[in-house]
């Protein structure tokens, strides 16, 4: 027989090394944040930088510094604009997200309707559908409408259809009991009203799971953001950052700079996870997914 010793440390072993694995790309990604545009090239097989520097950054968060920087580099890119595209955009696509998914939960776990169950596997079938071939028809259809670079343009396609959020609280409207909601339609109150003032707040957790869950998603979507947002009154960090790549031509991009950029824009993802990671592994353990 294995000794229960043993196995527990080979696994602790194995979980180490796929730690370290999947964190050396974020590694190196701060180590050229840290490092100056000089030193880029010739520290690149080292782990640390030759020095480090805080600059890269500054930097790009407009501050004045000492690093020259030549023509072909010096692409300018507003973090702050584009961090508030990002935040907006996010808002707008999580609680829209949100809002709906619930209500459309809702009416899948307690109303009785002809078909509803059929519809319900009707609705889950749709996340069998590879969301690239509905980009043609979504933009086609936001550029006849005139949403192109707003918004609402950016948010309207994903801001109702999130089968996975329906899936994943329609599970937990299930289990809620019913005594609390037989009781206040016994008080006259509507659908609408039970859902909004009892149904609801009794799912807050997995509401707050859900919206990390969104929220990471919608912070790091680039493809879609980048066909209709590309102004920069709408652009978000993801589609800037690619910009600010692009923008370097035939030239040597500025890669401590992006890097910097990158670093800063991860910053909300990792106080998410940090925070809020254990709930979002309760919550799904508890929907019953995988």
């Amino acid at each position: 027989m294995t000794n229960p010793a043993i196995s527990r440390l080979t696994g602790y072993a194995a979980l180490i090394v796929l730690a370290v694995i999947s964190l050396l790309p974020v590694w190196v990604a701060l180590k050229t944040a840290l490092t100056l545009p000089n030193d880029f090239f010739s520290s690149a097989s080292s782990l640390v930088p030759p020095t480090f520097t805080l600059q890269n950054f500054a930097r790009v968060l407009g501050f004045e510094t000492d690093i020259v920087l030549t023509s072909a580099q010096a692409a300018p890119i507003d973090f702050g604009l584009a961090l508030r595209n990002s935040v907006i955009y996010t808002g707008l696509l999580v609680t829209g997200q949100l809002f709906f998914s619930a209500l459309a939960a809702y009416a899948f776990a307690r109303l009785r309707f002809p078909g509803r169950n059929w519809l319900f596997v009707a609705f889950l079938s749709a996340t069998m559908i590879p969301s690239i071939v509905l980009f043609i028809p979504n933009f086609v259809l936001i550029r006849e409408l005139g949403l192109i670079n707003t918004f609402a343009g950016m948010v309207a396609p994903n801001i109702l259809m999130v089968p996975f959020a329906v899936f994943f609280l329609r599970q937990f409207f299930i289990s809620s009991p019913k005594e609390l909601e037989e009781a206040a339609r016994l008080e006259g109150l509507s659908h609408f009203q039970i859902f909004w003032h009892i149904a609801l707040p009794l799912q807050r957790g997995p509401m707050a799971t859900l919206a990390i869950l969104l929220s990471i998603n919608a912070w790091n979507d680039f493809f879609w953001p980048f066909l209709v947002g590309r102004e920069d009154s709408v652009r978000p960090l993801a589609v800037a950052l690619a910009e600010f790549q692009s923008q370097t031509g035939q030239g040597q991009p500025d890669w401590t700079g992006l890097m910097a950029a990158v670093m800063l824009s991860i910053i909300p993802i990792l106080f998410l996870l940090a925070f809020f990671g254990r709930r979002i592994v309760e919550s799904l353990q508890t929907s019953g997914m995988k």
